[in-house]
Parts: structure tokens; C-alpha cells; sequence
């Protein structure tokens, strides 16, 4: 069961994602957690402890997803992985894109706050490791290589369909010859 903080800060991403981080106030948070003005405050006083606090409740929330997201894959062929990537690109701009959108705000802010950068580089680690042992299992030769060529591609596709939405996206068929060229199928 979540706590009052956090859903406070749960509110607070809410709004990161629907209004960006200047979207981010004491009172914006009390009303979109439905709590009393003056919530917020008592448990952030300033500005700056509550984004603060806002990019350490997204980094767990993020990490719990992509900790889903590892726990049921074990992709072995590059057709494998790039079916895994296009499902957690359309749940990235379905089911959770609020929690997108406030991701790609959080990594602007990062961009002009450093000290958060730091948070998001530890969490970013994690999927890191798993991603380029990911790419070795499906035969990459040079992970280290590919996987920001790979992950850059994605994180543009998910952009680009958060910015201007598709119906028909499926991200499938990038990603899956990008994958293919990276690590060509083995032939028997």
C-alpha cells in the first residue's frame, strides 16, 4: 500500500506528464491527489525537494516496470527482443504514457538541473545491463556499440508517436530490422 508521500509524488508525476515540470506547484499537486491545500508543503517545503523527490518516486516506479519487463523476458533471437520492444513501446505511449511523457519532461529538466541527471543515470544503468546482455544473447558482436544505437532509435520512436500520435503504430517493423541488421538471424 502506497503512502501519503508517495501518493503525493505519484499526483506530482501525474502532472509532470499532463502539464511538464513547470506544471509542477504545491497547489497542482494537492488538487490532483484530491488532498487539502497545504498537503504538499508539509511534506516538501520547497520547490526543489519536491521535484527532487518527484525524480526519486519516478526512478521506483520506472525501475518496477522495467523490472516486469525483465522478469518475463528472455528473448534469444533478435525477432524476440524486437516483439518485446514494440510491446513496451505501446504500453510506453498507451497505458503509461502519462509516466512517459513525464519521463522525457524529467530528462529535459536533468539536462538544466545536474543534480538530477545523477538519479536518472543510476536508474538508467540498470537497463542498460540488461539490455546489452539482451543484445549478447541474440548474437550481437559488439553490444557496447549497438545498444545506444538501438535504444536511441526506440527512445525517438516513442517520441515521436507521444508527440504526434498514430493509431496504426507498430513499431514492430523498425525495430525488428534494426535488430536484424545488428544481429543477423543464423541460417542453418
Amino acid at each position: 500500500m502506497a503512502s501519503r508521500r508517495d501518493d503525493l509524488l505519484d499526483a506530482a508525476i501525474t502532472v509532470v506528464g499532463e502539464s511538464g515540470v513547470r506544471g509542477v506547484t504545491h497547489r497542482a499537486v494537492d488538487a490532483a491527489a484530491g488532498r487539502p491545500a497545504g498537503s504538499t508543503s508539509n511534506y516538501f517545503r520547497t520547490r526543489d525537494a519536491l521535484l527532487n523527490a518527484v525524480v526519486q518516486r519516478f526512478v521506483v516506479r520506472e525501475r518496477a516496470n522495467w523490472d516486469d519487463i525483465a522478469a518475463q523476458l528472455s528473448p534469444t533471437t533478435p525477432e524476440e527482443l524486437a516483439r518485446a520492444l514494440a510491446a513496451a513501446a505501446l504500453d510506453q505511449t498507451g497505458p503509461h504514457r502519462t509516466l512517459t511523457l513525464a519521463r522525457y519532461a524529467i530528462l529535459g529538466e536533468a539536462a538544466i538541473h545536474p543534480p538530477l541527471r545523477q538519479q536518472l543515470l543510476l536508474s538508467g544503468a540498470r537497463v542498460r545491463t540488461w539490455f546489452l546482455n539482451w543484445l549478447r544473447v541474440i548474437g550481437s558482436t559488439d553490444p557496447e556499440h549497438d545498444g545506444p544505437i538501438i535504444m536511441n532509435h526506440y527512445t525517438g520512436l516513442v517520441l515521436h508517436q507521444l508527440a504526434m500520435p498514430d493509431p496504426a503504430f507498430d513499431p514492430f517493423p523498425e525495430i525488428a530490422a534494426l535488430l536484424n541488421h545488428i544481429a543477423p538471424p543464423v541460417t542453418t
